[in-house]
């Protein structure tokens, strides 16, 4: 297993390519004064001592030493110890809606950023859990398969957006199957999570609810949205562009469709949770997932990782080393290459 300990300094390695053009900038400007005192050949003829090669060497080893520090200063490191933990845990997953209509803003900031909150906020409180993540519109998707690396989950969270899913509806039967197709074959208490604001529901949510149930696979359903509902904005290059509209030109209003979540809810053997702007309903529904039966399961992971900044270290200090020891301008011994040869009088 290899890994940074300190990332934030590998972006700083960004500079380098901004050094390279100030570099190149910086020798076509030499090179156009030089021009302004006569024919190139001449020039290099007159100043026999100065190496263009040596000044783009000088140069590479400086990029190299700076990459080489950043990279001891990121400090790589090397997992050299694999060890078995028993946990204890639930597996939960959580389907979210990422349909337009997530965009409205009867929630603050929308209905879909609030969720994405509260997720993110949910998986910084888990031990023990594992987690997926499921996406869904007029189609599901397989976000995160069910994992108890919980960095990687909120990443994952923070790339959702509403246009991810092409297909616009809302397929929350299909995202309840491609959830319980997730789950690992244990005894580990399951349950699914469905975030929606419900609208333009398609497919026998209800029926998949049930099946779940079947299984041993509890549905939460958590309604996104207010009762009044809301518009739903659209962008144009991350402006607002005004709402969506209908074919006669009216605004299309979304709103929460609570009985068919509710339904679901009592379907799976969970129950419904109304958002709002004061709580979103995920610890709610996460207090009741922690009351189920938790199963002891072994996981592997890294337990000691070795530091290797010090290969990087001296890398730099040799590239340093070079650097001062070569010198622009060549060395005695290309005098000795007589670039000025005495001309040859011919005798009469």
């Amino acid at each position: 297993m290899f890994r940074f300990e300190h990332t934030e300094f590998l972006k700083l390695l960004l500079m380098l390519p901004l050094m390279l053009v100030v570099y190149l900038l910086y020798m076509q400007w030499k090179n156009r004064v030089a021009a302004r005192f006569g024919d190139r050949h001449l020039v290099e003829r007159l100043t026999p001592t100065v190496s263009r090669f040596r000044s783009h060497l000088k140069f590479t080893l400086l990029m190299l030493t700076i990459a080489s520090i950043l990279l001891a200063l990121a400090n790589p490191q090397i997992g050299s110890k694999i060890e078995k933990v028993q946990r204890e845990g639930v597996d939960l997953v959580i389907a979210l809606d990422v349909s337009n209509s997530m965009l409205a803003q009867d929630i603050q900031p929308n209905r879909i950023e609030r969720a994405k909150q509260s997720i993110s906020r949910l998986i910084g409180e888990l031990q023990n859990d594992r987690i997926g993540i499921v996406v869904f519109a007029g189609k599901a998707y397989t976000q995160l398969p069910i994992t108890t690396d919980y960095g990687a989950a909120k990443l994952m969270v923070s790339t959702i957006k509403p246009d991810m899913v092409p297909v616009q509806g809302t397929a929350i039967g299909q995202a309840i199957d491609l959830a319980m197709a997730s789950f690992k074959e244990d005894k580990a208490g399951k349950a699914i999570v469905v975030i929606t604001d419900g609208e333009n529901h398609e497919d026998d949510a209800v029926a998949k609810a049930t099946e779940a149930a079947k299984r041993g696979i509890k549905v939460f359903t958590i309604g996104m949205g207010l009762a009044e509902g809301a518009p739903i904005p659209v962008y144009r290059d991350n402006q607002l562009a005004g709402f969506k509209k209908d074919k006669s030109g009216s605004t299309i209003i979304t709103r929460l469709d609570e009985a068919m979540l509710q339904q679901i809810a009592q379907a799976g053997g969970g129950i419904y949770v109304r958002a709002s702007n004061t709580q979103a309903g995920l610890r709610k529904v996460f207090d009741e997932i922690s009351k189920l039966e938790k199963v002891a399961y072994d996981t592997k992971s890294f337990s000691d990782y070795e530091d290797r900044f010090q290969y990087f270290v001296a890398l730099a200090l040799l590239l340093m080393a070079a650097n001062f020891l070569l010198n622009e301008r060549k060395s005695r011994w290309a005098g000795k290459l007589q670039i000025f040869k005495p001309e040859t009088h011919i005798r009469s």
